[in-house]
């Protein structure tokens, strides 16, 4: 699932309106962040682009309202999967999340974080370099 997190119930309301019109169905949720639209991941490259696009917008207004009442503070968190499913979100400063969107795809990001997860809670017994050789003997066949 993608999943993009709003602090004001218009905004996400008109992102859910928007998604909805692209023939999407997402699941909306509260998390002790924010308030979250979810939606499946497998949809075409260029429908996300809108998507990240009309949310840029949605977060510029966001910004705009939060300055109009004095709150200066940004918010920019990444969503991933613990190894029994279950969905969190990690809380990261705006300036770090544009840093790592600069260089790596959201798909990419949120495999890193699910890859941390999953290594976190579920150490591995081997040496790295046993982990790289069985990955490199799975791609090679």
């Amino acid at each position: 699932m993608i999943e993009y997190i709003f602090f004001s119930a218009g905004l996400r309301d008109r992102f859910v309106t928007f998604l909805e019109q692209q023939a999407l169905s997402p699941t909306i949720s509260d998390d002790p962040l924010g308030m979250v639209v979810a939606f499946p991941e497998d949809i075409p490259e260029e429908l996300q682009d809108e998507i990240e696009t009309f949310y840029e917008s949605l977060e510029a207004e966001q910004e705009d309202m939060s300055a109009a009442e004095g709150d200066l503070h940004r918010l920019a968190g990444f969503g991933f999967k613990l190894p029994s499913g279950e969905a969190r979100l990690l809380p990261i400063e705006p300036d770090l999340a544009n840093r790592l969107m600069a260089h790596f795809s959201l798909e990419e990001i949120q495999s890193l974080l699910n890859d941390v997860a999953r290594y976190t809670l579920e150490p591995a017994e081997e040496h790295l370099c046993h982990i790289l050789a069985e990955r490199k003997t799975a791609q090679d066949n």
